[in-house]
């Protein structure tokens, strides 16, 4: 049988010479409508078209020659003719960039920094011989594991305890690493797992074979403290667990890591080692309160996904905390802005214990200047100027409150990533990064046009600031894949920063990297005390639904709920959200305006928004004012209600459940969602879910089993996919059961606030170990990042106004 000959996979210009060669005038017909769009940038959506709007014939001769394929894996095109530009992306996380001159027919391809300086043209022109600022954190990661599969992509723990555990335990002597990170362990001065009179590895290994002997004898209840002494003196001290069954279990562990080493045993371990007693939790903006907030500026699914991982945090801790045999009392600190002007919140006390928790507490610390305290609320594109002295006063409460440092801090969205960042910096602390959402991905071109838009957003301030955070970082969760890399047609949120220029400021050559074992999937869930199915009779809050129906169903119109429903037999399409233009509530009215079927199947109703006061929000206000325009348009009273933002989150729960009972459905129509809180809420509560496929729904829901997808940019067939589940369920009542089901199923799979806080404190373990042995710490790229921050993200920081008080 004759050997299979190894060939070299030809180059992308390469097989593009090919199709020039083999189809010129049908690749010549296809470039030329490119270039007559003129100077400018194309998205791929935009390619997609002009490529479908050639003709049928010289469009079959595309596809055969490959060239389909590439145009349609570009992710933008850039127009300056006689040249076009593509930024081929043939899977996540892998780019590739080459123009061709249209006149000519010649392919040149492009490094990062070329193709990115034949973009800047379309700002500054042709800009010949200027220095430009390029950041390439690729040097500092160039001796450094990483995965080249997509399916570590997300999943960085796995492959860094692969990869590690080879090279560190090669050998006895690649062991010492692990036997003084087990010796200095301590909390308060106090050693934990070994003392002092355990020196070397072997005195190491001879001990837990002894232990593991004495321990084999005993009931594996019998309680650590019937032989805590008798350990002490041969060099074990608490922490290995609280029976003997546990002290066992975890001894053998280690023995066997000892002996043959492998990943998920290491895993096992290194997650069940005491190390997390104190946790600091950054989200600087906003109004973070327990109570009457949610719907103000900025201030939505990021509260509630931080209070419900508190809790559930504090849980866990306190579980391993009992199972390791220690007498510790753990804290969780939150360290949000507090508000002199408070506006009937909570949000103007230093602390408030965090409902369900012992031990856990909001502490809040003003923005100052050198004239004092900030009093008024600050948008979250506008706090950049208060964050470095923040960062300093937030250090000195956590020291008074803790009586020391925390053992993780943990950053939340672009201001409380960059404080987690500075304060993980001055303390030596395990950081982790929660991005939330990464606004460059929801503004298109917000990058290349930042000039046009730092007025208002200060994206300059923002990006330096996401930039700095993600690469200083100790480890990223993120709650899905989409988040990291995106999908086979999108790019990820993390993905967007691997290579981009903001023409005037500086150049990413490479800025992070979607394979960079840091980053790992951890799906939140929905508190489960108050989101529970609607067939669960018995917790059902039944007192509400005075409440709800006067809410849903008064014919009283005023600032809490404007228009009526005149058929209350129909079921009831509802949405939630904050009144901003990428939740894309007024796009969702705009469909169903435009449908008649659809308006005759269902009614519609809207929670957003607060017409109750007046918003200091200009996109709000903005969005507000298309809703009435929309509301007039389409003569929508007497199918459509529109209700302010309700703040009750138990009673919330009740009125997804409510709407069950409608056998109505739930739709979240955003132009792109990083996660999707909301969207696991109503599955959770039984309610059929609708969900933008743009961003994380698209992998909590499995299309047309346990929800289904929409595309808000194609809100008529959006509309259509409602009409079709709506007239399915009027045909057949038991496809609606069917669908509730199947998202009910796909919850308990996956999404659940337990399996959320056991696998984060194991990251804090794994992380904080490698960090601890191996060259995580990065001192080389550490310097480079003190000197980004000091010469260009400090300078961007001081230059947005400070807020003028009233």
């Amino acid at each position: 049988m004759s050997e299979r000959a190894i060939t070299r996979v030809p180059s992308l210009r390469e097989r593009l010479d090919e199709t020039l060669n083999a189809y010129r005038n049908e690749v010549l017909a296809l470039l030329t409508r490119i270039e007559a769009k003129g100077k400018g940038i194309l998205q791929q959506p935009q390619l997609v078209l002009e490529f479908e709007a050639v003709p049928q014939g010289p469009r079959k001769k595309l596809e055969e020659s490959g060239f389909a394929e590439v145009l349609k894996s570009s992710q933008e095109a850039i127009v300056l003719p006689p040249w076009v530009a593509l930024a081929v992306r043939p899977r996540p996380g892998v780019w590739e960039y080459l123009r061709v001159n249209v006149h000519a027919l010649v392919v040149e391809e492009l490094r990062e920094a070329e193709y990115l300086h034949f973009k800047e043209e379309l700002v500054d022109g042709t800009v010949n011989g200027n220095f430009v600022l390029e950041l390439d954190f690729e040097p500092f990661n160039a001796t450094f594991p990483r995965p080249s599969l997509e399916k570590y992509i997300g999943n960085g723990v796995e492959f860094l305890n692969r990869h590690l555990s080879a090279k560190l335990f090669h050998d006895k002597e690649s062991l010492h690493p692990l036997l003084e990170f087990l010796r200095v362990h301590c909390h308060k001065g106090k050693n934990m797992m070994l003392n002092d009179k355990i020196q070397n590895l072997n005195s190491l290994q001879y001990v837990l074979r002894k232990a593991e002997d004495y321990l084999t004898s005993l009931p594996s209840e019998t309680p650590y403290s019937k032989f805590e002494h008798k350990f002490q003196e041969i060099g074990l001290e608490r922490g290995w667990g609280d029976t003997a069954g546990r002290v066992l279990e975890m001894i053998q562990l280690l023995l066997d890591l000892l002996e043959a080493p492998d990943s998920g045993t290491l895993e096992k371990f290194l997650g069940r080692i005491p190390m997390v007693f104190n946790v600091v939790i950054l989200t600087p903006h906003g109004y973070f309160a327990q109570d009457n907030v949610l719907g103000y500026p900025d201030t939505g699914g990021q509260v509630v996904y931080i209070l419900d991982q508190v809790r559930a945090l504090e849980e866990e801790m306190l579980l391993r905390i009992k199972q390791q045999g220690l007498n510790i009392t753990p804290r969780i600190l939150i360290l949000t802005r507090l508000l002199p002007d408070a506006v009937g919140t909570t949000c103007g006390e230093r602390l408030e214990k965090v409902y369900g928790t012992e031990y856990s507490d909001i502490l809040r610390v003003p923005f100052r200047t050198e004239k004092g305290i900030v009093r008024r609320w600050i948008s979250r594109f506008e706090v950049w100027p208060y964050l470095e002295t923040y960062t300093e006063d937030v250090a000195t409460e956590i020291a008074k409150e803790l009586q020391g440092k925390p053992d993780l801090i943990v950053g939340n969205y672009s201001d409380g990533n960059i404080v987690a960042s500075l304060l993980a910096h001055k303390l030596g602390v395990t950081q982790c990064t929660i991005a939330h959402a990464l606004e460059k991905t929801k503004y298109p071109d917000s990058d290349i046009y930042w000039k046009k838009l730092d007025d208002k957003y200060h994206f300059s301030c923002q990006f330096t600031a996401d930039l700095f955070a993600m690469n200083h970082t100790d480890f990223i969760i993120t709650s899905t894949f989409q988040e990291i890399a995106g999908s086979k047609d999108t790019v990820g949120q993390y993905e967007s920063h691997t290579a981009f220029t903001m023409p005037g400021l500086y150049r990413v050559v490479h800025g992070i990297d979607v394979f960079d074992p840091k980053f790992n999937i951890v799906s939140p869930g929905a508190d489960l005390s108050i989101y529970f199915p609607y067939t669960d009779k018995i917790r059902r809050l039944k007192k509400f639904h005075p409440e709800i129906e006067e809410l849903l169903y008064s014919s009283v119109e005023n600032e809490e709920h404007l228009c009526v429903l005149k058929d209350q037999k129909k079921p009831i399409l509802f949405t939630m959200a904050r009144l901003d233009r990428v939740k894309n509530l007024t796009g969702l009215v705009e469909w169903y305006g435009k449908n008649a079927k659809l308006r005759e199947l269902v009614n519609l109703v809207v929670v957003g928004g607060d017409r109750r006061k007046e918003s200091k929000d200009l996109e709000e206000k903005a969005e507000m004012k298309k809703m009435f325009e929309l509301i007039e348009k389409y003569k929508l009273n007497g199918q459509f209600r529109w209700i302010s933002s309700q703040m009750n989150r138990v009673r919330n729960g009740e009125l997804y459940r409510y709407i069950c009972d409608t056998k109505g459905a739930f739709v979240q129509p955003a132009l792109y969602e990083a996660f999707g809180l909301t969207v696991v809420e109503a599955m959770t509560c039984g309610l059929p879910t609708f969900a933008t496929c743009k961003g994380g729904p698209a992998e909590i829901i499995v299309h047309g089993k346990s929800g289904y997808h929409i595309d808000p940019y194609h809100g008529d067939q959006a509309a259509e996919i409602l009409v079709d589940f709506f007239e399915k369920c009027k045909k057949d009542p038991t496809f609606w059961d069917k669908i509730s089901q199947g998202g009910l199923k796909r919850i308990e799979e996956k999404y659940t606030w337990k399996i959320y806080s056991e696998r984060l404190l194991t990251l804090t373990g794994v992380y904080g170990f490698w960090k601890h042995v191996s060259n995580l710490d990065r001192r080389e790229s550490r310097r480079y990042l003190e000197m980004f921050y000091a010469l260009k993200y400090r300078k961007l920081a001081e230059s947005v106004p400070l807020a003028v008080e009233d």
